[in-house]
């Protein structure tokens, strides 16, 4: 039993870390060769926890292999547009100048609830207001609306506004991150605790605090 939780342990480490290594995407953005690479791995890895008469190596070494295999590929794809388009094929529109191109959604094996679904995905839920609609490697579809129905911009209002920056977590789940205060020089730790003393609150009751480089800041309670 001890064995079989140690090599359960191994492999399990021995995975985390190889995806980690494979980069961070998640599973509906995998390509075609790391949804493979991903499969495989499982299956591997279950071997030798399941046939504790197997070596707990051999499905490392297999596990390396195939990360190893890869990197390769992705060396490749970064490299050559040869192997990326093996590898990785290219983008195609199935949606141009408002057009539904019929005969391409045919060679992609796309139905029309499949455009629809990737359609409202997109935030999107009428085709007449589409533009242009490209089938991405990964199977998403991005959407270019039409200039009539397009969101207007602050830019295009000419309104003036200042770059508040990316708003940064002070406080997490009852507890400061001094950490951040190191990098954030518009807003000090007692900025924060001056804030929090305006809204009679402890850092102990606060479930999420973030200010950005404005100095605004967004508190969000613990509830009881």
């Amino acid at each position: 039993m001890l064995m079989s939780v140690i090599r359960t342990a191994v492999l399990y480490f021995v995975v985390v870390l190889c995806m980690r290594i494979m980069g961070k995407r998640q599973v509906g953005e995998l390509q075609p060769s790391e949804l493979v690479i991903t499969i495989l791995i499982s299956e591997l890895a279950s071997i030798p926890m399941q046939d504790l008469n197997r070596p707990v190596t051999n499905g490392v070494i297999a596990i390396l292999v195939l990360v190893l295999l890869e990197l390769i590929i992705s060396a490749l794809t970064l490299k050559s547009m040869f192997f990326r388009k093996v590898f990785e094929g290219k983008s195609a529109i199935i949606i141009k100048n408002g057009i539904i191109d019929q005969k391409m959604m045919k060679k992609l094996r796309i139905t029309i609830d499949d455009l629809l679904e990737g359609l409202r995905q997109a935030g999107n839920f009428s085709v007449d207001k589409v533009n242009y609609a490209i089938m991405e490697t990964n199977g998403t579809i991005s959407v270019q609306l039409k200039e009539a129905f397009d969101t207007v911009t602050k830019r295009d209002m000419k309104i003036k506004t200042e770059n508040e920056g990316m708003p940064t977590v002070i406080i997490s789940d009852g507890n400061f991150i001094d950490k951040v205060f190191d990098n954030f020089d518009c807003i000090s730790k007692e900025d924060a605790l001056k804030e929090l003393q305006k809204n009679d609150l402890s850092e102990s009751e606060v479930f999420l605090m973030t200010a950005n480089e404005s100095g605004e800041f967004y508190i969000v309670r613990k509830e009881a």
